[in-house]
C-alpha cells in the first residue's frame, strides 16, 4: 500500500509541477508580449513625435492653397450694359501669388510690348489679363484713348470705355497717397505714384476693373492714387512712346482724348507665372 500511496503522491507531485511550469511558461509569454507591445508603443511614439516635430502631421501648405480662394470675381450684367461681352469667369483657385507672367501686347504701332505682370502684389489682375487672353478677348481690338495724363487705354473691345467682361474684380495695389505733411518732401525728390512704363488697371466706376488697362508714357503723379497697379514694362517702351505722341481729336463725349490714328492690338498673350529667381528671393 505504502508503495501504492507513494506511487500516487509521485504522480501528483509530477502533475503539480507540470501545471506549475505551464503557469509560469504562460506567465514568460505573457510578460514577453507585454514587453513587446510596450516597446512598439513606444517605438511608434518615438516615431510620431519625430514625425510630429518635422511636421508630417501638418496640412500640406500647397495643399491649403490650392484649396483656398484666391481671387473673387463680381458679377457685371451684360443686360444692363450691352457692352459687356461674355466669356465666362476666371478660376477662384490654383492662381499663382509669386513672380511673374509676361505679358506681350502686338500692336501695329511698332515692336511688341512686353510686360511684367506682378503676381505678388497684384495676383487678380494678374489673372484677369491672362485669362481674357486665353479667351483671346483683345485680339484685334482698339486702345481707343491717350489720356490727358499720359496714359494709353486699351482693352474695351466696344472702344466706349464701358465694354468688358461680365465680371470685375477690385482694385488690389493701388498705391498709397503721398504724405500731405510740408516736411515730408523737404529736399527729397517725389517718387511719381505711376512712373512711365507702368501698368494699371482702369475701371468704370473706380474699382470695378475688367478687361480695360492703361499703360503710361510719361510720369503721372496724381494727389489722389486712383487705379491698381499690375505690372511694368520691360520691352517696347519705345512703341509706348511713339503711340503716347499720336495727335488726338474729340471723342463722342466731347473730350479730346481720342487717337486721330487708330491703334490697333493685333494679339495680347500671357505667359506662365514664372517664380522669382534665387537671388530675389534672398
Amino acid at each position: 500500500m505504502a508503495s501504492s500511496r507513494d506511487r500516487q503522491r509521485k504522480l501528483a507531485r509530477a502533475k503539480l509541477d507540470r501545471q506549475m511550469a505551464r503557469r509560469a511558461a504562460r506567465e514568460r509569454r505573457r510578460r514577453r508580449i507585454y514587453a513587446g507591445v510596450g516597446a512598439g508603443v513606444a517605438v511608434l511614439l518615438i516615431v510620431a513625435g519625430i514625425a510630429w516635430i518635422g511636421g508630417a502631421f501638418d496640412s500640406d501648405p500647397k495643399t491649403e492653397a490650392a484649396d483656398q480662394d484666391v481671387c473673387a470675381w463680381t458679377p457685371q450684367s451684360a443686360t444692363t450694359n450691352t457692352n459687356l461681352k461674355d466669356v465666362g469667369t476666371p478660376p477662384t483657385k490654383g492662381i499663382p501669388t509669386d513672380g511673374t507672367s509676361t505679358m506681350t501686347v502686338t500692336t501695329d504701332q511698332g515692336d511688341p510690348i512686353v510686360v511684367d505682370l506682378d503676381r505678388v502684389s497684384s495676383p487678380c489682375g494678374a489673372e484677369d489679363l491672362r485669362y481674357l487672353a486665353s479667351k483671346n478677348f483683345y485680339d484685334n481690338t482698339t486702345c481707343h484713348e491717350i489720356t490727358t495724363y499720359g496714359a494709353i487705354r486699351c482693352g474695351d473691345p466696344s472702344g466706349t470705355g464701358l465694354g468688358g467682361p461680365t465680371y470685375s474684380v477690385y482694385s488690389e495695389n493701388t498705391p498709397a497717397a503721398p504724405d500731405p505733411s510740408p516736411s515730408a518732401g523737404a529736399g527729397k525728390a517725389t517718387t511719381p505714384l505711376y512712373p512711365k512704363g507702368t501698368v494699371a488697371l482702369i475701371g468704370n466706376p473706380p474699382g470695378t476693373n475688367g478687361s480695360q488697362f492703361l499703360i503710361f508714357f510719361k510720369d503721372y503723379a496724381p494727389v489722389t492714387p486712383e487705379f491698381s497697379i499690375v505690372g511694368a514694362v520691360t520691352g517696347g517702351l519705345a512703341t509706348v512712346e511713339k503711340i503716347g505722341k499720336i495727335p488726338v481729336v474729340a471723342d463722342a463725349a466731347g473730350d479730346k482724348v481720342k487717337p486721330k490714328t487708330k491703334i490697333t492690338i493685333k494679339t495680347l498673350t500671357v505667359g506662365q507665372a514664372a517664380a522669382p529667381s534665387a537671388s530675389a528671393q534672398s
